[in-house]
């Protein structure tokens, strides 16, 4: 008889898990290599965090068995980092059309198709000696930029040079000073562009509202009800939910960087690298957010739908 080598329990088990593996890659909804599914690097706007690290990721690893690997930053800098060579994800998805057109410009992405959209608030403490005042002007019965210019009131941004937010709290101080009729309405809250006493991280921005260290802070309408924080809503007119918000006010700019920025509005965009590693699992990722399911996540935690937005290509 030929000689037939003993198996060990851990090849036994290693066979085992091998068969099952298999079994279940076979039943995914997107056709999929297994290897190509082991993880899924998405590089993110740092207002997502909330969303892409809690149900996105579990409905990934659930609905299409990839491990998602994220990073939230300001999407400036992450699709500076993209573009340099410097960072190297399978999937970016940054806030309004700058920092997608910034990869499709450097040949990093082909097209960035719009899942999401998002307007301009006012977020505050309840902790903060100014919340029942804030609360008023939540229902309407009182005046939110009065407030806004009340001697020791501590508002929080962020970094405008690397952050669309920090550049988007700008422009709705801008447009609020324009509809207002009040010319110095943006020094008087804001200060100087760049303010020491102001700017923060993003992610840490909320945390300091919830502690009551910051009595106010710029926000996307995504980002306090994850941490149970109230916020202001704003006028159509200067939140950035527009599409054509540029083109209604062309006279509106900002010189800050070295660089000079127009309003956008607050569209979410997704693009898969050319080089991504995982690029199957990366459509797959892509085609899961724009259907049903992801959409319903998206409803869920308080972004609004793209649309008709359409689509940027390089």
């Amino acid at each position: 008889m030929p000689f037939i080598p003993a198996i060990t329990r851990r090849q036994l088990l290693a066979r085992s898990f091998t068969i099952t593996a298999g079994a279940a890659f076979a039943c995914l909804p997107f056709p999929l290599l297994a290897e190509e599914l082991a993880t899924l690097d998405v590089a993110y706007a740092g207002s997502m965090s909330s969303l892409m690290e809690g149900p996105i990721k579990s409905s990934v690893a659930r609905t299409l068995k990839i491990e998602f690997h994220g990073r939230g930053q300001g999407s400036s800098a992450l699709a500076h980092l993209i573009a340099g060579g410097s960072l190297h994800p399978d999937v970016f998805i940054p806030v309004t059309p700058g920092p997608a057109l910034t990869l499709l410009r450097a040949g990093k992405a082909d097209s960035a198709q719009p899942i999401a959209h998002t307007e301009m608030v006012i977020a505050y403490s309840p902790k903060g000696r100014f919340s029942s005042r804030f609360d008023a002007a939540a229902k309407g019965k009182a005046d939110l930029w009065k407030i806004l210019l009340e001697p020791g009131l501590r508002f929080a941004r962020t970094d405008p040079v690397i952050d669309p937010q920090g550049r988007n709290i700008i422009f709705t101080m801008m447009l609020a000073a324009k509809a207002n009729k009040q010319t110095d309405l943006v020094e008087k809250i804001l200060g100087p562009t760049i303010n020491e006493k102001q700017i923060f991280s993003e992610p840490t921005m909320m945390s300091r509202l919830q502690s009551g260290e910051m009595d106010a802070a710029s926000a996307y309408k995504i980002q306090p009800g994850p941490l149970n924080l109230p916020y202001v809503k704003l006028p159509a007119d200067i939140n950035l939910s527009s599409q054509d918000v540029h083109a209604k006010h062309p006279d509106v700019t900002l010189s800050v960087g070295g660089k000079s920025y127009t309003p956008e509005p607050l569209i979410y965009y997704v693009a898969v690298l050319k080089e991504a590693a995982n690029a199957k699992g990366a459509t797959a990722f892509v085609e899961w957010l724009k259907g049903d399911e992801g959409q319903a996540i998206f409803r869920k935690y308080n972004y609004d739908p793209p649309g008709d937005d359409s689509a940027l290509h390089a």
